[in-house]
């Protein structure tokens, strides 16, 4: 039913999650997982130095995230593909998902750094679910209130 899983990170903790429950679901479909890791452009742009030590720092957090995605998902056996991209977190997560044939979104809550708190006016996985035009599996970040 799945071939290929688009698993966004941001490389907060709440990934440990929502592996925990993407990868049953592409190991049972025998599917690709794919890491995404967006670098925030609205970040980048409200920089006031030299944004190109920043978006540096960011593209390596990115890699750092995605390797842990990746892990993950080669350790239960299955073909993984990662990349970081510069955006709008949810434009850029449903551009990937368009562009790939992404059969499934499974994206967490409440992964937010400190950074994209101050930043964001909403929350990406909630635009994602809105917009998407395949299935998304969201799953709520432990410790998340009800």
């Amino acid at each position: 039913m799945y071939d290929d899983i688009l698993v966004p990170t941001d490389g907060s903790e709440t990934i440990s999650e929502t592996l925990a429950h993407g990868v049953p679901i592409a190991v049972s479909n025998d599917a690709t997982i794919h890491a995404l890791y967006v670098v925030d452009s609205r970040i980048t742009a409200a920089a006031t130095d030299d944004s190109t030590d920043l978006e540096r720092t960011l593209e390596e957090e990115g890699q750092e995230a995605i390797a842990k995605v990746e892990k993950r998902a080669s350790d239960a056996g299955l073909e993984t593909t990662g990349h970081v991209r510069e955006g709008t977190p949810a434009k850029t997560i449903l551009e990937y998902a368009d562009e790939r044939g992404i059969d499934l979104i499974v994206i967490g809550t409440r992964g937010k750094s400190p950074r994209e708190k101050v930043t964001s006016l909403g929350s990406v996985s909630e635009r994602v679910v809105d917009n998407a035009s395949v299935p998304v599996f969201v799953v709520r970040g432990a410790g998340e209130n009800e």
